[in-house]
């Protein structure tokens, strides 16, 4: 996800997942065939030099900041940074052994049974297009259809949403027209 800039006239729709019809939670079995079928490991990953972290400890937000401002988003308050995760329902971050440091980091906030949005999913500019962002959101979707939860949505910049669509995100797959509310700074003359 990448932050909107400048004034747009209509905003940017949700993507969803694509689902014709409920899902019910998976199962043990099920579950570990979708394990199984992710783009990379979790022991291609640990062999490559990165840790898989589904909490915040160990999560040094100062270092998820700096993530942040290197993808676009304006560097953010370290204590809010902290408040967001602490009221988050799922988040998985990957942590580059040699410096200890996150490079990869999605979340999703929700109801815990209906629906989710995802947020903040991130891939540090020197570990792009190695698989991190694909690995992160195959595990956090995984993660929300165990739990049931079907109506899973994300905001996302037009020049990234081909990187969502093969993990079964489309645009408007009802034709409901998502709406963000926005405050007008005052401007000053």
């Amino acid at each position: 996800m990448f932050p909107l800039r400048g004034l747009t006239s209509t905003p940017l729709p949700p993507l969803h997942l694509k689902t014709s019809h409920p899902l019910p939670p998976l199962n043990a079995a099920i579950s570990t065939a979708i394990t199984n079928k992710f783009s990379i490991s979790d022991e291609d990953l640990e062999s490559r030099g990165f840790n898989l972290h589904r909490e915040i400890a160990d999560l040094n937000l100062d270092h998820l900041n700096k993530v942040f401002v290197a993808v676009g988003f304006p560097r953010r308050d370290p204590q809010k940074i902290r408040l967001a995760l602490e009221n988050t329902n799922s988040l998985l971050w990957v942590e580059y052994k040699k410096t200890q440091k996150p490079v990869a980091f999605a979340r999703a906030t929700g109801d815990g049974v209906f629906n989710a949005i995802i947020w903040d999913v991130v891939v540090d500019p020197s570990f792009q297009g190695i698989g991190l962002g694909k690995a992160v959101m195959e595990r956090l979707m995984e993660e929300l259809l165990e739990k049931g939860i079907i109506n899973i949505a994300l905001y996302s910049e037009p020049r990234v949403l081909g990187f969502y669509r093969p993990l079964g995100f489309v645009a408007d797959p009802d034709g409901i027209k998502g709406m963000v509310y926005s405050r007008k700074k005052n401007s000053k003359r």
